[in-house]
């Protein structure tokens, strides 16, 4: 099977109150939850707030959140999207960081918030990216661009993370010298660009399920061969029994749909969250 075929996500989180407001012609949503992420008890007020910014005369949608119960600047975090777009997994993965406290946005990688409706369609949207990653870095490079002009985002401190086709969009812009304190991909593609050290700012952090059999043992031991090689520090982190997509609540069902070695993984997906929390507190 192709790599590129990963399943779309569903809702993560429960939103117990939203309302809406205009702000300087941008819509915004103030959503008001209590988060497990949070650490605490007291409601998290997440305001989700899209935005809109041009690459090349195209437009791109993306999805800032944050919590408005804190002052100050903070940490932010890029959410890139699986191969399907930008649906309610990678804007309620913002909200989860949100909660932690960082200021993040899900990324819109395809333009005008496009979506696939199949794994046809979704091939079609991923692969010029899969041939052309400095494609991909141009596009990161703006939505890094249009994050960095939030008030509550602190300039010096913004990290990546990617799921499937995000985390191959991630990784290669570090590949590419991306302007980037860290990067996590959960069960992405470790391929793409050949790696020079002197390109690298960023810290590293790899998610992978030891039960893969897209991104499998040889490509993992490809991957670390070639970091090695280079000379370029990472972590990595594998998680037994962990399939494919195993961060996905719909990868099960997906997989069965469409004949997919994919499944989601409850003890891998909590881990690695956990992994990837440990890594950001030690980043920023």
């Amino acid at each position: 099977m192709n790599l590129r075929l990963i399943p779309m996500s569903l809702l993560i989180g429960s939103v117990v109150a939203i309302s809406c407001n205009q702000q300087n012609g941008r819509q915004e949503e103030a959503v008001t939850s209590t988060m497990q992420d949070s650490g605490t008890t007291e409601p998290v007020a997440i305001k989700e707030q899209p935005v809109t910014y041009s690459v090349d005369g195209k437009n791109f949608n993306g999805y800032v959140t944050y919590d408005s119960n804190r002052m100050g600047k903070r940490p932010a975090v890029l959410v890139v999207q699986e191969w399907w777009g930008l649906t309610d997994y990678p804007r309620n993965r913002a909200k989860q960081l949100a909660a932690l406290g960082y200021i993040a946005m899900a990324v819109d990688m395809y333009g005008d918030g496009k979506t696939a409706a199949d794994p046809k369609e979704a091939q079609a949207l991923a692969t010029p990216y899969y041939k052309d990653p400095t494609l991909a870095k141009t596009r990161l490079d703006a939505a890094i661009k249009t994050l960095k002009g939030f008030p509550q985002t602190d300039t010096f401190n913004i990290a990546a993370i990617g799921y499937c086709f995000g985390g191959f969009i991630v990784l290669n812009a570090v590949k590419l010298g991306a302007n980037l304190k860290g990067i996590v991909s959960f069960h992405g593609d470790l391929g793409g660009v050949p790696l020079k050290m002197n390109l690298v700012k960023a810290k590293i952090l790899i998610c992978h399920g030891a039960a893969d059999k897209f991104v499998t043992g040889e490509a993992v031991n490809a991957f670390k061969n070639s970091m090695d090689s280079a000379g370029i520090p990472f972590s990595y982190r594998e998680y037994p029994n962990a399939n494919h997509a195993f961060t996905n609540p719909a990868a099960t069902e997906l997989g069965k749909k469409f004949n997919l070695p994919i499944a989601y993984n409850a003890a891998a997906d909590s881990a690695s969250w956990n992994d990837m929390k440990t890594f950001f507190k030690k980043l920023f």
